[in-house]
């Protein structure tokens, strides 16, 4: 149930609301009326739900955060196109963490009613800017400083280091069937990205290189180190608002800046809404209490959904090699799912 669960969340739920519902008419509810009659009962349908969210809920609820997070980041390309080129990285950091950070403090306050003020203390705000602004705006310079495809390749390095990072805290040691499962389920990313091109990593884009791999280190360690800060509240909100700061100072430094186009400004907003600001609420309930080895292989889902989004929006084909880098993703997840297993049964 876990492997299927890794790879489509939501027929685990259908699944598991089945087994329940069939279960009722076997042994889960008898009512004995005389000396040998037994009747059986269905049980009712909220009865049932009941059992089925509850499982969810202490279960899997982390991994469909994780899940729901993918979706947001693999939206972008679908949603916004080309709309960002013509932004400047000073620009598009404060568009886009400007609307993430009153998206999160207005969600922050209807979810408790009031304004919440969170300050985290001085080691937490830097590791927060650390994992939230540093690789933001390191990535979006290593787009400015090397091709595309090469800087994405490196940059998702970062669901390699968290199924190897997480590994090396959880076991307290690299499982070698663990790191292969992870390397292979780069590779499969890695693939897709490329999508059959020919890749040459020229040392000309060496800086936008270097760039893209710090990224890498950069949100899996923040990722990793996150739920082993132990705060007493979410701090993403806080996290974002310091980022937004941080990006309002780069943008007064850089002025004057033009007046951007209707498209860059909505794929901005979109930007900072669903890829930052809904994506850092889901991510951060995922990593708090989820497997982080389990949540790095599932972000490995990452490009190929991306690439699917865009061919279904936009109506475009699929390569093979698309395919095939997703087919690849999916038996590392499963594989990785397995090997783990095994390593936590003999620890």
């Amino acid at each position: 149930m876990s492997v299927l669960f890794n790879t489509t969340g939501i027929n685990v739920c259908i699944y598991l609301h089945e087994r329940v519902r069939k279960l009722s008419f076997k042994s889960l509810s008898y009512s004995v009326t005389g000396r040998s009659q037994i009747q059986y009962k269905r049980l009712p349908i909220a009865v049932i739900n009941k059992i089925t969210l509850s499982f969810v809920e202490q279960y899997m609820k982390h991994y469909l955060y994780a899940s729901g997070a993918i979706l947001c980041w693999a939206s972008l390309p679908a949603a916004t196109g080309a709309g960002l080129r013509e932004l400047s990285t000073d620009e598009l950091l404060f568009y886009s963490f400007s609307t993430a950070a009153l998206y999160l403090f207005i969600q922050d306050w209807m979810i408790h009613k009031k304004p919440v003020f969170y300050l985290p203390s001085f080691k937490a705000a830097l590791f927060g800017l650390w994992g939230v602004f540093l690789y933001h705006w390191l990535y979006y310079l290593a787009l400015e400083h090397a091709p595309l495809a090469e800087a994405a390749i490196l940059a998702t390095t970062w669901s390699l280091w968290i199924v190897i990072f997480s590994s090396l805290i959880l076991l307290r040691r690299l499982a070698p069937a663990i790191l292969v499962s992870a390397i292979t389920g780069f590779s499969g990313a890695a693939l897709v990205i490329s999508a059959g091109k020919e890749l040459s990593f020229d040392s000309a884009h060496m800086k936008g290189y270097m760039l893209a791999l710090c990224c890498g280190i950069i949100w899996s360690s923040f990722s990793v180190g996150l739920p082993r800060l132990q705060l007493k509240k979410d701090p993403m909100a806080n996290f974002t608002i310091l980022a937004a700061l941080c990006s309002f100072v780069l943008y007064l430094i850089n002025m004057p800046h033009h007046v951007p186009s209707d498209q860059a400004i909505f794929s901005s907003l979109y930007l900072g809404l669903i890829p930052l600001g809904l994506s850092f609420f889901l991510w951060s309930r995922a990593i708090n209490g989820g497997n982080m080895v389990v949540i790095g292989f599932l972000s490995y889902l990452t490009p190929p959904l991306a690439v699917l989004l865009v061919a279904l929006v936009h109506k475009e084909s699929i390569a093979p090699q698309v395919l095939a880098g997703m087919g690849m993703i999916i038996a590392a997840s499963i594989l990785g799912k397995y090997f783990l297993g095994r390593a936590l049964s003999k620890n």
